[in-house]
């Protein structure tokens, strides 16, 4: 008896303070379930009142984006329609035979084929342009539609017919693949169509282009610096290093960010110790993150190039390079995209919610993002090389011709005229002058000093 009175007391006692918490909680339902009525009594109207038919299932979806659209562009719904596609995208994945197609003069026509895929060991080449996939013409087609017919299953073969820039007309049927794009790329392709991943051979200067973080980016990036053994067939790689690299400059520029979690681990291959960087939001305590040191490459100097399109991991990597006085920055203030995305799956299956919930700050303190009026945001170059419109551009379409593997050696644009202007990179001009003067200064060992300069203005050209 004397139990059960206990137990009556804790129960009551309990539910004293449950009845001290609830009414907060019971407001914020009401809230909610009176947002929820009006929402269902609006869908009801117009299902069953509006002068047309309408799809209910994209009123649905307008819902949640009418909900989403006060929020920043980063916060989005994704149906689970769009799931697979979404995370490939994440992953720089997809499922097809490894080509990069381009709509030229109404003809859909192969940009490049992927380095060892599918469609580079069937001998697709650059300029070549498609007829046919599975026999039926794909005269007016989409090219989003031409993907579609082209992506597959893994282990499904797909037949194209190519015409060869030479006018042969040729019938390849390949096996599609689970495709992974490198994101770590070199400085131009070498007659053979492998990277040359030298911007000066005296003295040695290693140069490597991030295009985004991905799942592979630290590895392809380790890879390339430090090596690696030999794999399935692979032969072993040497790396840059060990050839004889004195210095690196690293090229982040046009790189959009991906994955938090790659861009801190090529923070930590070059820094020993000290924070890589924070993270903190209104529901989310603040997290700090620090180097480890394990892994971490011998000294080597770095510069890192960033421009205006420079955002997210990148700024992550650059930011925290120049703040550990580990790399000179060189090229123009970065984009300002430093919030942190969470993937939060939704009930019953529909679908997944990104959403902005904290801020990247840089070991300075720095907040990243740019906030709307902010006068301050992403990483300040020390070298300020400024670009316009017109250059970036060049640069771009430099990229993509560096990108090319040309097995035939043809012109992706033969309407094209050449320009009596070759483009001059003034950028990385200005990283190699100064790389090759730090080297010079310093007999190779430092470049702690150029690092930490004072911001300059160098001139356009």
């Amino acid at each position: 008896m004397k139990r059960e009175r206990i137990a009556w007391m804790i129960s009551l006692l309990l539910m004293a303070f449950l009845a001290f918490d609830l009414p907060g909680t019971m407001a914020e339902r009401d809230d909610d379930y009176a947002f929820v009525r009006t929402l269902v009594d609006i869908h009801r109207q117009i299902v069953t009142n509006y002068v047309e038919a309408v799809d209910d299932s994209n009123l649905h979806e307008k819902a949640i984006e009418g909900m989403m659209s006060d929020l920043d562009p980063y916060s989005i719904y994704i149906p689970p329609a769009r799931q697979e596609d979404f995370n490939q995208m994440l992953d720089n994945s997809f499922r097809g035979v490894g080509i990069q197609l381009d709509m030229q003069d109404g003809k859909a026509t192969v940009v490049t084929p992927i380095d060892g895929s599918p469609a580079f060991y069937a001998g697709v080449m650059a300029g070549d342009v498609i007829l046919k996939v599975n026999g039926d013409s794909i005269e007016g087609l989409q090219l989003n539609d031409l993907v579609k017919k082209i992506t597959g299953p893994v282990g499904s073969s797909v037949t194209l017919t190519l015409q060869h820039a030479d006018g042969q007309i040729v019938d390849m049927t390949m096996k599609r693949q689970e495709i992974v794009l490198p994101t770590v790329l070199g400085y131009e392709r070498a007659p053979d169509d492998s990277w040359n991943y030298w911007v000066s051979r005296n003295p040695k200067i290693a140069y490597l282009r991030v295009s985004q973080f991905t799942d592979n980016t630290f590895d392809e990036l380790h890879d390339a610096l430090a090596g690696a053994p030999a794999d399935n067939g692979k032969p072993a790689v040497p790396g840059l290093l060990a050839e004889g690299a004195k210095g690196l400059i690293l090229d982040l520029r046009f790189n959009p960010g991906g994955r938090l979690d790659q861009a801190i681990k090529v923070v930590n291959m070059f820094v020993k110790d000290g924070v890589i960087v924070s993270t903190k939001g209104r529901a989310r305590p603040e997290s700090i993150v620090r180097a480890t040191g394990d892994g971490t490459l011998p000294y080597f100097p770095i510069i890192v190039l960033v421009n205006d399109f420079s955002a997210s991991a990148a700024e992550i990597v650059s930011g925290s390079l120049k703040d550990n006085k580990r790399a000179l920055i060189v090229g123009q203030r970065t984009y300002g995209k430093g919030s942190v995305q969470e993937l939060i799956p939704l009930d019953d299956d529909s679908g997944e919610l990104k959403l902005t919930v904290a801020y990247y700050y840089l070991p300075s303190g720095r907040l990243v993002h740019r906030k709307k009026g902010a006068t301050d945001w992403g990483v300040d170059p020390q070298l300020i090389v400024p670009m316009d419109e017109k250059a970036e551009a060049a640069l771009m379409q430099q990229f993509i011709e560096h990108e090319t593997i040309r097995r035939a050696k043809v012109a992706l644009h033969p309407t094209t005229q050449p320009t009596t202007q070759p483009f001059v990179d003034t950028q990385l001009q200005a990283a190699l002058n100064s790389m090759v003067g730090s080297l010079i200064l310093q007999g190779g060992d430092s470049a702690v000093d150029v690092a930490s300069a004072p911001p300059t203005t160098a001139p356009a050209h």
